[in-house]
């Protein structure tokens, strides 16, 4: 699993990562063939706790969800790391964590702690030499350079672009393997950032987010290597939950309802009920 996204890095073609949040969203995008998935922060802290992703969700809470996602997934999974959940002993903890768990690349920001979501207005950044300790302590601690090290930096909304570009030259020198400078508020940004580095950059696609979201063949046109889509999985999911049980409190039933179901065998067989069934077969 490991070698084959720093392998899928080398295509020609950009990476699509989708936002897996739980086991069902996990298990459905693994089922589809992407080039690599993409756990995410927001997504998981409002699935696993029903909270904001606003630095409350601790290293144990998303540890566990990393491992649970590998484990239960064959594409290449990236981790959101936040801000490491603390100090650079914390920080070295989380690294060592997350590669044991199965991802196959962290993802690191230069937020203060606690955190907040990446689309959201009133996020400060620690002092750029914080962050080059973190990318530096992530690089010596990681069991292998198959497992990369995604760093972030949160400070084009409040400091402006040209800190945020000199920041990511910064990661890049430190030792970085993917660069991923968050929320650019237009095309014309997004551009800049492009023709500025040779290391693999990451785009943040957010419905309803800073940045525009665009077309595959955009992305690429412009040079990102990879483009996340954190939200669209538990955007579209509870918007499905929530007229489905709209249709229940207003009806009293799902008779007659306009709700698009997943068939239910073929979903009992993602979740693995053909293997329950060969198993009690083999040992009836």
């Amino acid at each position: 699993r490991m070698k084959s996204l720093s392998q899928r890095l080398k295509q020609d073609e950009i990476l699509i990562a989708p936002g897996v949040f739980d086991m069902i969203s996990a298990k459905v995008a693994d089922s589809l063939g992407f080039d690599v998935l993409y756990m995410t922060g927001y997504g998981v802290v409002a699935s696993h706790l029903g909270l904001p992703d606003a630095g409350i969700a601790t290293y144990t809470d998303m540890v566990s969800r990393v491992r649970q996602i590998a484990e239960g997934t064959k594409t290449p999974l990236i981790a959101d790391g936040d801000t490491g959940y603390g100090g650079l002993l914390n920080l070295e903890h989380t690294v060592r964590g997350y590669e044991r768990a199965g991802a196959t690349a962290i993802q690191l920001e230069d937020q203060e702690f606690p955190k907040k979501c990446g689309h959201m207005l009133g996020r400060n950044v620690v002092p750029l030499d914080d962050m080059l300790a973190k990318i530096r302590v992530a690089r010596d601690t990681r069991d292998s350079d198959e497992f990369l090290i995604i760093a972030r930096t949160d400070s084009r909304t409040t400091l402006g672009l040209d800190e945020a570009l000199r920041r990511a030259d910064a990661f890049a020198e430190a030792g970085a393997d993917i660069l991923f400078v968050e929320s650019p508020e237009s095309e014309e940004e997004m551009r800049t950032i492009c023709e500025r580095f040779d290391l693999p950059l990451l785009a943040n696609m957010v419905e309803g987010g800073r940045t525009p979201v665009l077309s595959r063949d955009e992305l690429q046109s412009l040079g990102y290597k990879i483009a996340l889509f954190p939200g669209s999985g538990f955007l579209a999911a509870g918007q499905a939950l929530k007229a489905v049980y709209t249709d229940l409190k207003e009806t009293g039933s799902t008779a007659g309802s306009k709700v698009d179901f997943y068939p239910f065998a073929e979903f009992s067989q993602l979740m693995g009920f053909g293997q329950v069934y060969d198993f009690e077969q083999k040992y009836k």
